[in-house]
């Protein structure tokens, strides 16, 4: 008798690789969460990160969201396009790029939108004491909080 083994599949992780620019730029075949942890510890191609800076407006029109969300100065981010596919990312800026990509889809299934999703990460929120979700992004801690404040907001607790 065989076990089945889990599958990965669901709205958010989709949007997840879909922002990463999906099998073509990943490369990378998903069928328990395992493939992803395997995957961030070998490094995101550079080409994923490009493919979210560029699907992302508020990534690719502002230096300032684009370190607060995932640690990468404008600077590097145009060097290493400029050497896409070249070296893969560390495993922390990958962890970091996966992570921004996860909770931005998140947020996208609950608000109904991109557009609407980047704008919540960008203005205070009640429940962060009044502190912009894009602000937390660089802490685990502060990843935790924001996955925290999103459930509440999924079941009607807004305090």
């Amino acid at each position: 008798m065989a076990i089945a083994e889990p599958t990965i599949e669901g709205a958010e992780f989709a949007k997840t690789l879909e922002l990463l620019g999906g099998q073509r730029t990943l490369h990378w075949k998903f069928r328990t969460p395992l493939d992803t942890h395997d995957l961030l510890h070998a490094g995101l191609p550079v080409n994923a990160f490009t493919h979210l800076v560029t699907s992302v407006p508020i990534l690719r029109h502002s230096t300032e969201a684009l370190e607060l969300a995932v640690g990468i100065s404008s600077r590097t981010y145009f060097r290493w396009k400029k050497q896409a596919g070249q070296k893969p990312l560390s495993r922390e800026q990958s962890g970091r790029v996966w992570k921004f990509a996860e909770i931005l889809g998140r947020a996208t299934k609950l608000f109904g939108s991109q557009e609407s999703a980047e704008q919540w990460l960008q203005e205070p929120a009640i429940g962060l004491d009044q502190r912009r979700p894009i602000d937390l992004l660089s802490t685990p801690a502060g990843i935790d909080m924001i996955e925290t404040h999103l459930t509440r907001i999924e079941y009607g607790v807004y305090a």
